[in-house]
């Protein structure tokens, strides 16, 4: 059954998409009605009941609650400049050329240990003298390690956020890290440059800001959801 108001309601819906030539009622019509034989043939198949369906309906029903349930929360943000430039003071745009051995996620030790050894013998080449560039050239892993390591300017949402504290507590242009673990491997960071709040889009900052606080929005009201519900860990299954 298809009833008046379920068609004036589509029709309405799909009028809405064309400004200069709006569909005809019976091409409404035809849409809606092979939509609903389309819909029934897929119950009778047992679609409904397919666990890869069932995904993908799933997906759709949690994508809509988030809209439902945070659209008008994130419409209320707003980003003053000054907010934006106090942001950026504190986590600027920096430049780095890192010394990097990497690892997979499921390394086994024994590659853990050879690969910190690999770190560390590029340690020791930079007390002995050798040129940060040189080295990476050399030793190091990655794409970066033909233009000697540099990582070029960065912001903080672009970085692991491991990596960008340690290349913070540098501070001084020119300064060089200890060895340091990220979920990637084993980096020794350079850090070779800072911009200053004058040389930055305040827009792109903002942006950055922006979609901090959507993250935070998100977080407290699944944080929020989580309290209404029993969740159970199984251990087992981390650790691997």
């Amino acid at each position: 059954m298809i009833t008046l108001e379920d068609f004036n309601k589509r029709y309405q819906d799909s009028v809405k998409f064309f400004q200069l030539r709006a569909p005809s009622k019976k091409a409404v019509l035809e849409d809606l009605i092979k939509r609903e034989m389309g819909v029934q043939e897929a119950m009778k198949t047992g679609l409904d009941k397919d666990p890869e369906i069932i995904e993908r309906v799933n997906t759709v029903l949690y994508n809509a609650l988030l809209e439902k349930k945070l659209t008008s929360e994130f419409e209320k943000i707003h980003i003053s400049d000054d907010e934006a430039k106090n942001f950026y003071e504190k986590n600027p745009e920096i430049r780095t050329s890192q010394l990097f051995v990497g690892l997979k996620p499921n390394a086994t030790a024994k590659e853990q240990k050879d690969a910190l050894e690999r770190i560390k013998k590029m340690e020791e080449e930079l007390r002995a003298g050798k040129g940060f560039a040189e080295v990476a050239q050399r030793l190091s892993d990655g794409p970066a390690a033909v233009m000697g390591g540099d990582m070029d300017f960065q912001a903080k949402d672009r970085m692991d956020p491991v990596y960008y504290e340690e290349a913070l507590k540098l501070k001084k242009v020119g300064k060089v890290s200890r060895i340091l673990r990220t979920p990637f491997g084993y980096h020794i960071i350079k850090l070779t440059g800072m911009k200053t709040w004058e040389q930055v889009d305040p827009s792109e900052v903002k942006r950055m800001v922006f979609g901090m606080r959507r993250i935070d929005l998100f977080e407290k009201y699944m944080n929020d959801l989580r309290k209404k519900n029993q969740v159970a860990i199984h251990e087992e299954i981390l650790k691997n």
